[in-house]
């Protein structure tokens, strides 16, 4: 089993609910297993700022299945909640992120973990720093408790 951290968001509709959704999905596959959900939290938009506010969340699951697995499952679960990627960084019903996939670096075009945005991202570290602040960055081999002290 692969220990992996998500990060969701959503800023349409009855945001919370996408979420819990979400996140209730991803536990009723045979091939994950959940340990831990942060506190939902509110957060301002994030390089589009002319959008409303985002609930974001993460998550701390063990999963047997591979990155690209994985992704493949998020993103049919954003589908499956009317995700619809018309611009970057847009609004949306639902966003997962696979922020950090064991200690794995993966460079694929459609898919790079560690996240690259995650040290600047404090609606990304606030979360995490919540369910797993000693969980070590594979690519700066810093804590995250650390990474977010750094951009408070």
């Amino acid at each position: 089993m692969m220990l992996v951290l998500l990060g969701l968001g959503s800023n349409l509709g009855n945001r919370r609910r996408y979420l819990l959704t979400a996140i209730e999905k991803l536990a009723k596959h045979a091939k994950i297993n959940v340990l831990s959900t942060s506190t939902i939290r509110e957060t301002a938009a994030y390089g589009k700022t002319d959008q409303p506010d985002f609930l974001n969340a993460a998550i701390k699951i063990e999963t047997e299945l591979s990155a690209l697995e994985l992704l493949k499952l998020t993103q049919k679960i954003e589908i499956q909640l009317g995700r619809k990627r018309t611009e970057h960084w847009g609004p949306r019903t639902i966003d997962i992120d696979i922020l950090f996939f064991g200690n794995k670096v993966v460079a694929l075009p459609q898919l790079q973990i560690p996240h690259p945005e995650i040290p600047k991202r404090k609606f990304v570290l606030e979360p995490l720093n919540e369910i797993c602040p000693n969980f070590i960055d594979p690519i700066s081999q810093k804590k995250i408790k650390d990474l977010y002290k750094e951009i408070l």
